[in-house]
C-alpha cells in the first residue's frame, strides 16, 4: 500500500543532508507528499522517467491507437471562475492568476500504458492515482547551483509565424515577464547572484491532437550556505511553484481557491529525484487523475487583466492531450 504522509521539510532535509537518494511527489497546497528512498521505490509500482533517473523496467506498452475524448465544461461555467479572477485583477489583488479546471475524459489506455507510450521530458505514474507528462522543469541543483525554468505562454504551432507571434503577444509577454520576475525573487530567498540566463526560449511540443510552441526562460543562482544540501528547506520556501500559481503568491492562492472550487491535489505540485548529490524536479502539469473508474484531465493557464475569455477557454482545452504519436 502506497504511503502518503504530511509534507515534512525536515524529513526531506535529513535525507538530503545524509546524501540518501529519494524520489518525491508534493501536492499543490504543500500539504501531502509521497516520499520514497531507492529501496522503497524498487518495491513500489511507481513509474518514473526523468532526465536523470528512470524506474520503469516493467511498463505496459499498447500498440493500439490512443484515443482521448472529452466534453469540456460550458463557456458559461468556465466564465464563473474567470470573472472572479478578473475582478481581483482589476482591484489590484493580483497581477497574474493561474486558473485551472478539471475535465472528465474517456481514454482507451490505462495510466501505465499512457506512461509507457507518451513522450515527455518528465513523466511519472502512480498506479490507480495519476499519470503526468510534463515539459516543465521546476528546479535543478548541481554543484550548489540552482536553476529554474518557468514555462508560460503557448500557441498552436501550425499558425503561420507562430513563434514570433507568441513572443510579441502583449498578453503572453506580460504573463511571461511576471512569472520570470516572480521566480527570480523566489530564487533570491535561497540563492545569491540570481540572474536570467535565457529569456523567452521557444520549445516545440508534439501531441496527437495539436502541436504547440511553449515559451520558457531560465533563471539561476548559487545556493546560500545555509541552504546547501537542504532540499526540504528549499522546497518549503519555493512552493507552490510560481508558474502555476501567480503573483503575489499568498493573495493569488486565495483567489485560485475561490475561483476554481475543486481540489487540485497533486496536479501542479512538484515531483523530483535527488541522486545523493544533485536534484532535478518538475511541475506536475499535463495531468490525468483516476478516481474509481473515472478519469479527469486538469489543465489551465495564466490570466492577466488583458486576457480574453474565449482565448483562455480555448487554451484550457488545447492542453487536454497526451504526447502519444
Amino acid at each position: 500500500m502506497l504511503q502518503e504522509i504530511d509534507f515534512d521539510s525536515e524529513m526531506i532535509d535529513a535525507l538530503s543532508l545524509a546524501k540518501k537518494p529519494f524520489a518525491f511527489f508534493i501536492d499543490f497546497l504543500k500539504q501531502k507528499m509521497i516520499l520514497l528512498q531507492n529501496n522503497e521505490l524498487k518495491k513500489s509500482n511507481i513509474l518514473i522517467d526523468f532526465p536523470n533517473f528512470q524506474s520503469s523496467e516493467n511498463i505496459s506498452f499498447n500498440d493500439n491507437k490512443f484515443k482521448l475524448n472529452f466534453n469540456a465544461e460550458s463557456l458559461e461555467s468556465y466564465k464563473i471562475g474567470f470573472d472572479i479572477v478578473q475582478h481581483n485583477l482589476r482591484k489590484g489583488n493580483s497581477y497574474l492568476v493561474n486558473y485551472t479546471r478539471k475535465t472528465p475524459i474517456e481514454i482507451n489506455f490505462s495510466l501505465e500504458e499512457i506512461f509507457a507510450n507518451s513522450k515527455a521530458k518528465y513523466k511519472a505514474c502512480v498506479p490507480n492515482r495519476f499519470v503526468f507528462f510534463s515539459p516543465e522543469t521546476f528546479i535543478e541543483i548541481k554543484n550548489n547551483k540552482i536553476s529554474t525554468h518557468p514555462m508560460k505562454g503557448t500557441i498552436d504551432a501550425n499558425i503561420p509565424n507562430a513563434q514570433e507571434l507568441l513572443k510579441q503577444n502583449i498578453k503572453e509577454k506580460a504573463e511571461h515577464y511576471t512569472v520570470v520576475d516572480l521566480l527570480r525573487n523566489d530564487l533570491s530567498m535561497v540563492a545569491n547572484d540570481v540572474k536570467v540566463d535565457k529569456f523567452q526560449r521557444i520549445d516545440y511540443i508534439q501531441t496527437q491532437q495539436k502541436n504547440l510552441f511553449a515559451m520558457s526562460s531560465e533563471i539561476s543562482g548559487m545556493l546560500k550556505p545555509e541552504f546547501q544540501n537542504k532540499i526540504g528547506s528549499i522546497l518549503n520556501l519555493l512552493l507552490p511553484a510560481g508558474s502555476i500559481l501567480g503573483a503575489p503568491k499568498k493573495k493569488t492562492l486565495d483567489i485560485i481557491l475561490e475561483a476554481e472550487q475543486y481540489d487540485r491535489g497533486y496536479y501542479s505540485g512538484v515531483s523530483g529525484y535527488f541522486d545523493g548529490e544533485n536534484l532535478d524536479s518538475c511541475v506536475m502539469i499535463r495531468f490525468i487523475e483516476k478516481t474509481g473508474e473515472n478519469y479527469v484531465f486538469k489543465s489551465g493557464g495564466g490570466i492577466t487583466h488583458q486576457s480574453q475569455l474565449l482565448d483562455e477557454y480555448e487554451e484550457m482545452k488545447n492542453k487536454i492531450y497526451a504526447p502519444i504519436y
